[in-house]
């Protein structure tokens, strides 16, 4: 754990657990809920990207950052990092479900392994994750869970069909849970992403090039989202002030999808 000053903000006090986030988009996240005044639980499996990130998120922010390796997609690994959360920063508000990343094949290519880690990494994360941490906000009368989604579960992107397996039910589960815990002051939402400039998708860029264009052809505005863009609308989700809005799956798409 990485011990800095304090700066004030909008979530001051406040503390947010966010998985995945040693990089990409959930590094992004992790800094936008710093700059708001928040403490920050960032979790990963990946150790070396993640000592990295912590370091890094510390000297820029000025705020207290813990970090936890594991794997989450069983309830112990997610089990461990809430009493990790708990040991260090004390009791959670804000759940941010952005672990995943999965095997995008043609459907009959994959294997009963792609399969099974595509959905063990987005939507047995996001299972244990809110189940483990939803009694604390439950018993405190107030909480934010901020599931990491994707937006090609409307817009039907070839070779998605095993990831938006795992993301649809991740979808399903937030409207779900945002009924059933509304009158506990829980809110649960989930952020739609379509393709990112992420560390990812440069190296999709770089090995295909072609696939990589056809993402961003199925933007109207012709390029990939930003990590910051996803980041400000969690960043929303995760306020006070956002205490009418549950049960929505909200797509930072570029177009790709309209309503």
């Amino acid at each position: 754990m990485s011990v800095a000053t304090d700066t004030r903000g909008d979530l001051e006090g406040q503390v947010a657990v966010v998985t995945g986030g040693a990089h990409g988009i959930g590094l992004g996240i992790a800094e936008s809920l710093l700059r708001l005044g928040a403490k920050v639980m960032v979790s990963d499996v990946n150790k070396e990207k993640l000592d990295a990130a912590g370091e890094k998120l510390a000297k820029a922010y000025g705020k207290t950052v813990a970090t936890h390796v594991g794997d989450l997609s069983r309830e112990r690994g997610a089990m461990a990092l809430q009493r990790a959360t708990q040991k260090y920063l004390g009791s959670t508000q804000i759940l941010v479900n952005c672990a995943g990343g999965g095997v995008i094949l043609p459907f009959l290519e994959h294997t009963p392994e792609t399969l099974k880690a595509t959905i063990d990494r987005n939507l047995w994360t996001t299972i244990w994750c809110s189940r483990v941490f939803l009694p604390e906000m439950i018993a405190a009368r107030y909480g934010r869970i901020i599931n990491i989604g994707a937006d090609s579960v409307r817009n039907g992107l070839a070779d998605h069909a095993g990831y938006n397996a795992a993301k649809g039910g991740m979808h399903g589960l937030t409207t779900g849970l945002a009924r059933e815990f509304a009158r506990d002051g829980v809110t649960v939402n989930t952020v739609a992403p379509c393709v990112v400039n992420t560390e990812a998708f440069v190296r999709v860029k770089k090995s295909d090039p072609e696939l990589a264009q056809r993402f961003v052809d199925a933007v109207p505005l012709g390029r990939a989202g930003e990590v910051g863009e996803v980041a400000s609308m969690v960043a929303y989700l995760a306020l006070r002030e956002a205490a009418f809005v549950t049960g929505q799956v909200i797509s930072v798409n570029g177009g790709s999808t309209m309503l």
